[in-house]
């Protein structure tokens, strides 16, 4: 159990926000009985991982908040699946079956996977899919299932009640053609099934019905039961009423639409909810990841290659800061966890609370210590030709004879990684090249001392020896260059392994015959 005054004092970034959500909205939540968080999700594209951010920050959140008081709290994953299709996502089949249903709500086009009544369901299915897997505790609602069963109706007739001061409200952040048309209710057409955005012509309040005007036709309809929509910032603001939210994560892009939707909740009577705006994630060019482009790396993607653990460490890490977020971050983000796992054990409390693996783990990570960095895992993949775990388990066992499978999962989880990763991302990009006289030389020298080594050998020991051979062989003053060497030339990279530690799992012997299969 950690002590109170820890947990009061660190600068852990979800207990910073929990502390600020407890203390000021403790009327409301006592009142209410329990504490309500809010994810969005639009599922025009598929599920990317800054949808999986949202969720998995928000859980990291709660698990703060649990330690700070006891109260029952709610993670709501709210999807907005019955706007409107605007446009076509590039990465789907059967592109044809979307372009007939656009404007249509995207529970109502159908899916061009093929696997579910609607393109909406199908997003939605892999979202919760993802989330599970991470064992999430989470409440899923469909805006379409909430419209259509008129849980919104109290707060939609209170919209239109409250039509004038939303309106005065939001017609200032838009221009001039838009303000002569902006409705905050989108009707759906009886027809077509369209999600309309038309000039609303007359409002009848008591009624709880607008009058709209569609091509030359006048049309009347119930705002209630699924029969409109809100606009996007009112809607937002309609969850926080009607769910009486209490805090909401947002990506740094929706720092205006929340400021709107803040005043607009106050309008409808209630406060808005606390939370922060996140920064986004960026693909390898730097350019925003988007559902609809289907850019970065995917969700999928990453827990083919790597341990979910690894990515929640990522999610965890500086959420107020853009990161890229592709297929090489992924190794960097495996050791980084493995670095943090190693050191828990060892850590007080305060030390723990700053640690990664305490939010993803809820204070109880494993305390398997690793055997070696995914990196060298992955040369290790290269350099013994392994292609199936059988194959690199003998490989590490031959080296570390007191590992045994049984009893490191963690490790069993990397080499199925390491295997894949490998062969989808590291083999295709390797470009290995000759070495020039000077690099060869420099080469034999290495073989050559390594040779003289006797096994078992520690690993800085055997990186003073590479260290020392650089040196000697004209790179004294640019010893990074000399590493270079060794990597372009034996890992066909500009990056690799610590020296010393790799060839001490290697094997020295296995090392130099290794280095002479590049040097003759």
């Amino acid at each position: 159990m950690i002590d109170k005054s820890v947990i009061q004092a660190t600068s852990s970034w979800p207990f910073v926000e929990a502390r600020k959500l407890v203390k000021e909205r403790k009327k409301i939540y006592e009142k209410k009985g329990k504490i309500t968080l809010q994810t969005g999700y639009g599922p025009s594209g598929l599920p990317h991982i800054g949808t999986f951010a949202e969720v998995a920050r928000t859980t990291m959140m709660v698990n703060a908040i649990k330690q700070i008081i006891d109260i029952p709290t709610e993670i709501i994953t709210f999807s907005d699946d019955m706007d409107g299709l605007r446009k076509i996502p590039d990465n789907i089949p059967n592109k044809e079956i979307l372009e007939k249903n656009l404007h249509k709500p995207l529970t109502s086009v159908p899916d061009p996977f093929k696997k579910f009544k609607s393109f909406g369901e199908h997003n939605n299915e892999m979202l919760k899919s993802f989330l599970n897997q991470f064992k999430f505790n989470y409440t899923f609602k469909s805006s379409t299932d909430t419209y259509k069963k008129g849980l919104f109706n109290d707060t939609l007739l209170l919209v239109l009640e409250k039509y004038e001061k939303i309106l005065e409200i939001v017609l200032p952040t838009l221009g001039k053609e838009r303000q002569k048309t902006y409705s905050p209710f989108l009707p759906v057409c009886p027809t077509t099934g369209n999600v309309l955005e038309v000039p609303i012509i007359e409002i009848k309040k008591k009624q709880g019905k607008i009058i709209y005007k569609n091509g030359n036709e006048k049309i009347e309809t119930e705002v209630t039961n699924g029969k409109c929509k809100l606009q996007w910032k009112v809607d937002w603001a309609m969850r926080w009423y009607t769910f009486d939210v209490d805090y909401e994560m947002y990506g740094k892009d929706l720092i205006e639409s929340a400021i709107l939707s803040r005043k607009i909740c106050q309008t409808l009577g209630k406060k808005e909810p606390n939370g922060f705006a996140y920064e986004m994630f960026l693909d390898e060019k730097g350019e925003k990841i988007s559902k609809s482009k289907g850019n970065g790396i995917t969700i999928e993607e990453w827990l083919n290659y790597a341990s979910p653990e690894s990515l929640s460490l990522y999610m965890y890490q500086n959420p107020k800061r853009a990161k890229k977020l592709y297929a090489d971050v992924v190794p960097k983000a495996v050791d980084e966890y493995l670095v943090c796992i190693d050191k828990f054990s060892e850590q007080d409390d305060k030390q723990k609370l700053l640690n990664p693996v305490w939010h993803i783990h809820n204070g109880n990570p494993p305390k398997e210590k690793s055997v070696m960095p995914f990196s060298v895992l992955l040369n290790l993949v290269g350099t013994s030709n392994a292609t199936d775990k059988a194959v690199l388990w003998k490989f590490i066992t031959k080296n570390k004879k007191d590992i045994k499978v049984s009893d490191h999962p963690i490790l069993d989880g990397l080499v199925e990684y390491a295997l894949k990763y490998f062969k989808d991302i590291v083999k295709p990009k390797k470009k290995y090249r000759k070495p020039n006289d000077k690099e060869k030389k420099a080469l034999q020298d290495l073989v050559e001392r390594l040779k003289d080594c006797k096994e078992p050998m520690d690993p800085e020991a055997i990186q003073t020896i590479v260290y020392s051979v650089g040196k000697d062989n004209g790179y004294k003053e640019n010893l990074r260059e000399w590493f270079k060497v060794i990597y372009e030339i034996i890992f066909g990279d500009q990056d690799g392994p610590r020296m010393g530690f790799f060839i001490s799992f290697f094997g020295i012997k296995e090392s130099v015959e290794l280095i002479n299969k590049y040097i003759k």
